[in-house]
């Protein structure tokens, strides 16, 4: 068995032409554009880079880019005053708190600060309790992109067993939530479950969030299973990899997303539609 790829690239090219128009319609209707703040703070050369491709992103599909980075030797509580003055700025759309913050910063104090309606990574606790109760209206971007792929490509979730071996807050625990939404059975593992092998091969839909590179190899998987990868590990060599073992795993299950150019692409026009999304409900003056 080959797999069929589930082309990231492919997607995120259809996904930002139709964002595009959306935008286009939006500005068309309000004679507003929507914007995206993007907060940071200097001496992260990965925090720069992509910064200027949710940019790029930015510039394509019409929305306005605002760039707020603070010195290197700041403090909390001024990148607090920052994102609260965001929060109540009524130009500002959306809002993007860079993570993982430098040591000594609290980061779910510096989240806390933010408008839970322009939290576009959906990591406010505000939009991770929505999506508990199935009422999302922030997703963060990588789980949303995640599911985006296995919904354009047909795959079928419900009734399906799906694993997700990885909880972290903003991949793992809300992808796991919204399987369960499209009525997917889930099971949650990690590191400290017994036996991962013979979990995953259960699984009909397995996701792989765990930042261990080849921790899924093709023998955990069953044969005609769907595989989706969302790590993102550099190894010694330069070659970036994911979660899965791609070349033992290709020949066992019946899709697969590559690393690089699966989940990765996705997720970024996720978080721009959710700088449309914010602004189509500040426009219509959604609280709560």
């Amino acid at each position: 068995m080959t797999a069929l790829i589930l082309d990231g690239r492919a997607l995120a090219k259809t996904l930002r032409e139709e964002l595009r128009a959306d935008v286009q319609a939006f500005v068309q209707t309000t004679g507003v554009a929507p914007s995206l703040a993007v907060v940071k703070i200097a001496g992260d050369l990965a925090s720069e880079r992509y910064a200027r491709t949710i940019r790029k992103g930015c510039e394509e599909v019409g929305i306005v880019f605002q760039d707020h980075t603070l010195p290197h030797d700041t403090t909390q509580a001024v990148l607090e005053e920052t994102l609260n003055a965001l929060s109540f700025d009524r130009a500002v759309h959306g809002i993007l708190l860079h993570l993982p913050l430098p040591p000594g910063f609290d980061a779910n104090r510096a989240i806390a600060q933010i408008d839970p309606h322009k939290d576009v990574d959906g990591v406010h606790p505000y939009n991770v309790g929505l999506l508990a109760l199935g009422q999302p209206r922030m997703i963060p971007n990588t789980p949303a992109g995640g599911m985006e792929l296995l919904l354009r490509n047909n795959i079928p979730i419900k009734g399906q067993r799906a694993t997700v071996v990885g909880r972290s807050v903003v991949v793992g625990k809300p992808m796991a939530l919204l399987l369960l939404q499209e009525h997917a059975t889930v099971t949650i593992a990690h590191s400290r479950t017994r036996d991962l092998a013979s979990v995953v091969r259960e699984a009909d839909i397995v996701v792989a969030a765990t930042g261990k590179p080849g921790l899924i190899t093709g023998d955990m998987v069953k044969p005609g299973a769907v595989v989706v990868d969302f790590g993102v590990n550099v190894l010694d060599d330069g070659r970036v990899v994911g979660d899965v073992d791609f070349a033992s795993v290709a020949e066992v299950a019946s899709a697969i997303t590559p690393v690089p150019g699966g989940t990765g692409p996705v997720t970024n026009v996720m978080l721009l539609r959710n700088v449309l999304q914010a602004a189509r409900l500040q426009g219509l003056g959604v609280r709560g």
